[in-house]
């Protein structure tokens, strides 16, 4: 129960949903919190006010948020909780619709308002109500590593290098949301990693709508390239690792330094969306169309080890069985590591929410279907031919009752979507974010089985 004295300072508890984007917005706030004399709870129900950090990307991430203020709402009557406060693209999107069909929420918002969460709370708090601070744009660019506080949950933590995008893909309302790309500076960048590596973190995870897009929109030429060279001169071991791409980003200069920076994974998480010429082009993705089709090969030219993660979408308007086969082909011959489905949603003030044409929605379902059958197939492969090799592993956490077996990542796993391997014979001492060597022995579904080549060489 939440029932706090007047001496005692405000708790709040946070419910964060959606990308890891959003996550470090939490991590803001947090930290915006704690620098404000207010404690975090460690559950929502138990604190004074619950922050639900919302998602609007599509209809689904729309309703787990909308499911999710109510359940927080409902706190209120049964745990003590004394208000809700909605934050996030939701907020952004749909401010004044949240307020009128959502009363029961105390206050709103918006991306730009994330420095003024401890005003925001103290009022709400104090029984004020109904209250909304929500930017007509998102403008701001913040720099997370001033709020001191990480959300990961493991040994790596999320670098947000930019907010914003300026691709206008027919699909997509992120743009409407975020605003424009905007960039944040490589010192203040470098400045953050550093912290976090002094406070023990094994990878950073850069984030940002595009990572490739990094400097271009800056006065200073800054570029990803030339960020990866300033975080690979920091010292201690730890992996970097690059997420959110976009296709004509890969260029010649980038896949120099990530085989030449020993700490940057050799890892590429550049959505697709489809291989089809006339689909990208309805996309309005058409400065793809090249880069798509060329992507595996330039990659792999440069490094043959390369571990290649992307996303699709299918049942976009105008989608025919010829254009979904045409990717499914692209997608069988390409053989990504790791790959994801999305059926198409229809958003709002998006130029795709009008067009008509749309496949219905049990085909795209079958073609999700079709298209993910083909990469188990893909990934089963690349599996078996990884059994009896051996790697370095990243511990994450052991296995509840079993002191010797951890789940752990490699380099070509990101946390959160890609798998674990599960490692067995670590020692006793291990502790989270240590590296160890392995040998894979077996494979199960999206984990891998792998023992610890130490311990092997100890027993022998």
């Amino acid at each position: 129960m939440a029932h706090n004295n007047l001496l005692s300072p405000v708790s709040v508890g946070f419910i964060s949903l959606g990308c890891a984007k959003n996550l470090v917005d939490s991590q803001v706030m947090a930290g915006t919190l704690l620098k404000n004399n207010m404690v975090l709870a460690q559950a929502p129900e138990e604190a004074d006010v619950v922050i639900v950090n919302t998602c609007a990307f599509i209809e689904d991430a729309r309703e787990e948020s909308v499911d999710s203020i109510l359940e927080a709402c409902e706190m209120k009557v049964e745990n003590g909780v004394k208000a809700v406060v909605v934050a996030g693209c939701m907020s952004q999107r749909y401010k004044g619709e949240l307020a009128e069909s959502l009363p029961e929420v105390d206050a709103i918002i918006g991306l730009d308002e994330l420095d003024k969460v401890a005003d925001i709370v103290s009022r709400v708090n104090a029984g004020e109500t109904h209250l909304s601070e929500v930017a007509a744009v998102s403008r701001k660019l913040y720099d997370p590593g001033a709020f001191d506080i990480v959300f990961s949950g493991g040994p790596n933590a999320y670098l947000k290098i930019a907010e914003g995008c300026n691709h206008r893909c027919a699909f997509c309302a992120i743009p409407g949301i975020r605003g424009a790309h905007r960039s944040r500076s490589i010192e203040s960048i470098t400045s953050e990693a550093k912290k976090l590596l002094k406070s023990g973190y094994s990878e950073l995870d850069l984030i940002s709508q595009d990572t490739t897009f990094f400097g271009h929109d800056r006065d200073d030429c800054a570029s990803l390239p030339e960020l990866l060279c300033s975080l690979g001169e920091l010292d201690g071991n730890f992996w970097i690792r690059m997420l959110y791409g976009y296709p004509p980003g890969i260029s010649d200069e980038l896949l120099t330094a990530v085989a030449d920076i020993p700490q940057v994974c050799n890892y590429f998480d550049i959505p697709i969306q489809h291989s089809h010429p006339d689909i990208l082009k309805a996309m309005l993705r058409a400065n793809t169309v090249e880069p798509v089709a060329n992507m595996a090969g330039r990659i792999r030219a440069v490094m043959p080890d390369a571990t290649l993660r992307t996303t699709c979408l299918v049942g976009f308007p105008g989608e025919t069985d010829e254009h979904f086969e045409h990717l499914l082909d692209f997608v069988k011959t390409t053989k990504f590591d790791h790959l994801g489905v999305f059926t198409f949603s229809p958003e709002e003030d998006t130029p795709a929410y009008d067009m008509g044409n749309c496949p219905a929605p049990e085909v795209a379902e079958d073609r999700r279907d079709k298209l993910m059958l083909a990469q188990r197939t893909i990934l089963d492969e690349k599996a078996s031919k990884l059994i009896g090799t051996e790697t370095v592993a990243l511990l994450e956490s052991s296995l509840e009752g079993e002191a010797d077996v951890w789940f752990a990542r490699t380099r070509r796993l990101a946390p959160e979507v890609d798998g674990s391997v599960i490692v067995s014979g670590i020692s006793g001492d291990a502790v989270a974010g240590s590296f160890v060597p392995i040998r894979y022995i077996g494979q199960e579904g999206y984990d891998m089985y792998a023992v610890s080549t130490e311990q092997l060489a100890v027993n022998s």
